[in-house]
């Protein structure tokens, strides 16, 4: 592989310039006494070099120092070498966030993690909180004006560097140069070690059927012109592609992931609808694979600044159309979530996924969205629980959580009650879960004590039921089987309907349909029938407008009672139509032969909309008439 930014003029000529500061490693570390702080870069910035050296240099002079703490954001590496037992008189790992490689060092008690907004961090090493005596990190190589770059991670360790009475860099070749915070010139470094290595690749990508799904429910909420923010994970990354037919979408993200620039080449995100920094992705870390370092390498349309700018509460909710797509270790029937730790294991970090969750619902028409795959530990555990472990960090406040998608769908959580919001959980759980959750839920007394449920397949909500219609008003709507989340939905449409039209539909004679009713209503045996809800989306909620059903008929299998009904005031816009098709459809696709309806003689638009597609008259009653449809 070839470096990037290669001049050996410039790097001769500094030599020239600063020959002290040109040195070997056992000289620079000479200068590390007993008590010193050192902090080290973050990520795939982390000077690898650096840090074997450092180790092999306490390997020959086991004595040289005494008692340091070494911070760090984060790691790649599996330094396991950090936790050996021999060292613990040298030093001690303080982390700001928790990952594959310091995981079980922490939660042994071998290193020390500090819970922070990363935001926050770079204020505390201002104000000396963290006084830095020795920062290691790598650079690319220098330009004319002698100034180095940080390259992909520019985070907190900008903010280390300022801050540091010394400064040794690992200049690398493969280290590209990123405009924006990462600029350090020479004057302000120590001493320069010059060792080339690729720099680490990430690609924790998840490409199953399942973060497929989730990737297009998400694209179905990020709007052509949003500011997008991704958080770490291989789901959120997964979304990435699924965003392909966006338009003018924009970039304000701690992190920046090889998906990023994959929608930048091909002019899906060209940041020309931002609110702030108009132009520019923006950023503070990079992760990705070689092809992406080499594609930020000066390229003017990126910027990597520091932390408690990209991060900072009030920078994101500068954003109008601000949207955060990030996932979570777990949720609870209420919105609580975590993203920090599994009861008392800490797993992750807190980072700054809460204010990126709090940040958007601040921006005008900011979305927030937790996408996660139903369940973990290959299929065995829920991901959407009755209640987060004793213990668990709360990541995200429940009034903080708007959007929650996995495979099953998509739950709208903001302005819902527990009821609500436990039903909306619990209807985009993994099926074999669901019954569990309703126990539980009527146990904690979160849902009704009769709540309806069928297990099975014979109670699973079949996606492929789903569909986008327009109909010749051109009022675009979608098409959806019933859940057992749409209670409200559904007594909201009912109670839309004046009292003759409740009478004309469904024959009753009273004015409202009662809780008990609508149980039966929202709990489809997939064996007999299908329900069909038309809806439409308002300021991110779903409202029903229009309600599809076919039931077979107890004695024949392959004729089913058909019925349609439309809210009050969407009427004439030929959503019956629409339902009726579909439902026509879903019935031949399922092997049935004919359709019956039985109307009431003044329901002259029901009738109307039968006969149009293709109804005949079967026979006349007492009041009503029967039409059919033989397929």
């Amino acid at each position: 592989m070839v470096g990037l930014n290669e001049n050996s003029n410039i790097m001769d000529e500094l030599k020239r310039q600063y020959p002290k500061k040109f040195t070997s490693e056992d000289r620079a570390f000479s200068i590390i006494q007993r008590g010193n702080k050192i902090f080290i870069g973050t990520g795939a910035g982390e000077p690898k070099h650096l840090v074997r050296s450092l180790m092999d240099y306490l390997n020959r002079n086991p004595v040289a120092f005494f008692d340091a703490d070494i911070f760090y954001l984060w790691t790649l590496n599996d330094n396991s070498d950090y936790f050996y037992d021999k060292y613990k008189s040298n030093f001690r790992i303080n982390s700001f966030f928790i990952g594959d490689p310091n995981r079980e060092g922490i939660n042994k008690g071998d290193a020390d993690y500090t819970p922070i907004f990363t935001s926050m961090i770079p204020e505390l090493f201002d104000r000396k909180y963290f006084p830095i005596d020795i920062a290691l990190v790598q650079t690319s190589l220098p330009d004319e004006h002698g100034y180095f770059n940080l390259g992909v991670n520019v985070d907190i360790v900008k903010a280390a560097v300022e801050n540091a009475a010394h400064i040794i860099v690992q200049v690398n070749s493969f280290m590209p140069r990123v405009h924006g915070d990462g600029f350090i010139h020479i004057s302000d470094i120590d001493y320069i070690i010059r060792h080339d290595e690729p720099l680490p690749e990430y690609d924790p990508t998840e490409d199953s059927e399942a973060a497929l799904q989730i990737g297009k429910y998400v694209a179905s909420i990020v709007q052509d012109g949003d500011t997008i923010q991704i958080g770490y994970g291989s789901v959120p990354f997964a979304v990435l592609p699924c965003l392909g037919n966006k338009n003018n979408l924009g970039v304000h993200s701690e992190l920046i992931p090889d998906g990023i620039f994959e929608l930048m080449k091909k002019g899906v995100i060209d940041n020309s609808r931002k609110s702030l920094n108009k132009g520019k992705t923006i950023g503070s870390l990079c992760l990705g694979k070689s092809r992406t370092y080499e594609y930020i390498n000066n390229n003017p349309a990126i910027e990597l600044r520091r932390l408690d700018y990209v991060n900072n509460l009030m920078t994101i909710a500068q954003h109008d159309n601000m949207t955060a797509i990030n996932g979570v270790l777990e949720i609870d029937l209420t919105g609580q979530a975590t993203d920090e730790s599994l009861g008392k294991l800490f797993y992750s970090g807190i980072g700054g996924f809460a204010n990126y969750m709090r940040g958007t619902l601040i921006a005008k028409r900011g979305k927030s969205i937790i996408a996660i795959k139903s369940t973990s530990n290959n299929g065995e555990a829920s991901k959407i629980v009755p209640n987060l472990l004793e213990g668990t960090g709360v990541s995200t406040h429940r009034s903080d959580v708007q959007y929650v998608v996995t495979e099953y769908g998509i739950a709208y959580l903001r302005g819902k009650n527990l009821r609500e919001r436990a039903m909306e959980l619990i209807s985009i759980a993994h099926p074999k879960f669901r019954p569990w959750l309703i126990e539980e839920a009527k146990a904690r007394n979160l849902i009704y004590k009769d709540q309806k449920f069928i297990a099975g397949p014979r109670g699973k909500y079949i996606q492929e039921y789903e569909t986008h219609r327009k109909t010749k008003t051109g009022l675009e709507l979608l098409l959806r089987p019933i859940r057992i989340s749409d209670e409200p939905r559904v007594r909201d449409f009912f109670n839309s309907l004046s009292d003759k039209s409740l009478y004309l539909r469904f024959f009753s004679p009273y004015p409202y349909v009662s809780h008990e009713h609508l149980q039966d209503i929202i709990t489809v045996d997939n064996a007999k029938g299908v329900s069909i809800l038309a809806v439409i989306q308002q300021e991110g909620n779903e409202k029903v407008i229009g309600l599809g059903q076919y039931f077979m008929d107890d004695d024949n299998n392959y004729s089913a009672e058909v019925s349609f009904a439309t809210s009050e005031n969407y009427k004439n816009n030929g959503i019956s139509s629409v339902l009726l098709a579909h439902l026509t459809y879903l019935a031949q696709n399922n092997g049935l032969l004919k359709f019956t309806a039985t109307v009431l003689n003044e329901n002259e638009p029901m009738i109307h909309v039968l006969k149009k597609a293709g109804f005949t008259h079967k026979s006349t009653g007492q009041g009503f008439i029967e039409l059919e449809k033989v397929f």
